[in-house]
């Protein structure tokens, strides 16, 4: 059960009017788009099972590995839903333009996990009973973000459906495929108006206390982490996705943070008090060691990638 609080109440007051201004344009903004349209289904056959089909075998998947971890974690991300759905609506509210707004968003995300799995199991990309599996682990484990009352949703969810965006648009980019590219871009395009919707409610509450969106901001970007820290095997798909180049320091500093830090302003606010001044510099010291470690990472895989491809020269 929430309890509610003074704080929460405040914001939930505070941002009403911007809640459902931005629900209005998001709605004015969104294009309908039916998922079985993406799945090419004329490649599909039945598995071993009841239906007595043919079983899997990696050999039957067209996609590189890397692009196929990236795929069941964006899968897996996605059917972690009734986890961020609770944790939203337990940390906002279910009535007025917040509760609208929460099931919208709930109606389109899960759009995207119905439109990949189809997918995966039309092309036979990956071994769909590993990802059931998964999914079951992934989903009893009922992991949720522990977030801090409304503009701890706010910032994280600003933070996540921007990274969410790239993950899947340099995932289909680097799939080698149409039909998945061509899947994944149309998701983004959702996300990207996921990230638009909790961005400009971030902006309107800079309006009201900028201190406190940047000392959530700051505790918001120093503990994120992408979604599936409780996925099978996440650190082993995490490390083939970042050496993949579909996410890893690099584009998490320089297609998340920046652009998001960029668009509000953070560098240019004026008026903050001493809380507000020490978050922005915190957010500034974050956004310098993080391209730091970016830089180290991608000199490091290219020259892991140097020393195999003389290898493979050799042999």
């Amino acid at each position: 059960m929430k309890i509610a609080t003074a704080e929460t109440a405040r914001w939930l007051s505070e941002l009403e009017a911007t809640a459902e201004e931005l629900m209005n344009r998001h709605l004015a903004a969104a294009r309908e788009w039916f998922p079985h349209q993406y799945v090419p289904w004329s490649l599909g056959r039945d598995f071993d099972g009841p239906l007595g089909g043919e079983p899997w075998r990696p050999e039957q998947s067209a996609l590189a590995p890397a692009v196929r971890s990236a795929l069941v974690v964006n899968l897996l991300t996605e059917d972690n839903l009734p986890g961020y759905h609770w944790t939203i609506g337990s940390r906002t509210s279910r009535d007025g333009a917040w509760g609208a707004w929460l099931h919208r968003w709930t109606a389109e995300e899960d759009r995207h996990a119905a439109a990949i799995r189809g997918y995966l199991h039309a092309a036979r990309a990956v071994d769909p009973v590993a990802l059931e599996r998964s999914r079951m682990a992934h989903l009893a484990a009922g992991t949720a973000p522990e977030l801090d009352g409304v503009l701890g949703v706010v910032a994280y969810a600003a933070v996540q459906e921007l990274a969410t965006r790239v993950s899947h648009r340099n995932t289909g980019r680097l799939s080698g495929d149409p039909v998945c590219e061509r899947l994944l871009a149309r998701i983004a395009q959702d996300e990207n108006l996921h990230m638009v919707y909790y961005r400009e409610l971030l902006r309107a509450a800079v309006e009201v206390d900028a201190d406190q969106v940047l000392v959530t901001l700051d505790a918001t970007i120093r503990d994120f982490a992408m979604p599936g820290q409780a996925m099978p095997g996440f650190g082993r798909l995490a490390a083939e996705i970042a050496v993949a180049g579909v996410y890893d320091l690099r584009v998490h500093h320089d297609e998340v943070l920046v652009p998001l830090l960029r668009a509000l302003r953070v560098t240019e606010l004026t008026g903050l008090g001493p809380t507000g001044e020490q978050a922005r510099e915190r957010i500034a010291a974050h956004l310098a060691r993080t391209d730091a470690r970016a830089a180290r990472f991608v000199e490091r895989r290219d020259q892991a990638l140097a020393v195999r491809a003389r290898r493979a020269g050799a042999d």
